[in-house]
């Protein structure tokens, strides 16, 4: 059974995930409405991956016995200056996410909760993971200033991306 502190802990994540999945969703309809179908693959994909520990939480509260309490997602940013802004948001936004799992980890690490400990290793690893990807496709386009010919190869790049959920632990 989850304490009352870490179960609200983890629908806060959840719904932090769902956030991702509609910014995630904001920046593709950005990058598709500027002709850059393969970014905004990129970030189609995103959108799944963040659905997907979104339920990957959401499923450990239910198999802890605990609720899972959904609340208002806000809306997510919808502007943004170039291809690159979109990039540092996202940039940002992982940061944030890996602060908010390091968060929920110090919280069961002091609770004692060790299944909660070894549920969130899953995605303390995935944060490095996320944040290194985005930093590299970032200095990539800083490479060739957002635009150009480089772009449009990183577009070609970003469109052979798909979401493969990982195999089950």
């Amino acid at each position: 059974m989850l304490s009352k502190k870490l179960q609200e802990a983890i629908n806060e994540q959840i719904n932090k995930e769902f956030f991702s999945e509609f910014l995630y969703l904001s920046m593709a309809a950005y990058c598709q409405q500027n002709d850059l179908d393969g970014v905004a693959n990129y970030y189609l994909v995103q959108a799944q991956e963040e659905h997907f520990h979104a339920m990957k939480f959401f499923n450990f509260v239910i198999d802890k016995g605990g609720k899972v309490t959904l609340k208002s997602i806000d809306a997510p940013k919808t502007n943004f200056s170039s291809i690159i802004d979109t990039f540092e948001e996202t940039q940002k936004h992982e940061q944030l996410v890996t602060k908010s799992i390091n968060d929920l980890m110090a919280l069961a690490t002091k609770e004692d909760d060790y299944a909660v400990v070894s549920f969130l290793k899953w995605f303390i690893d995935e944060q490095v993971e996320e944040e290194a990807t985005v930093t590299k496709l970032l200095g990539k386009l800083n490479i060739v200033d957002g635009k150009g010919e480089g772009l449009l190869m990183l577009d070609r790049e970003l469109a052979a991306r798909v979401f493969t959920p990982p195999p089950a632990a």
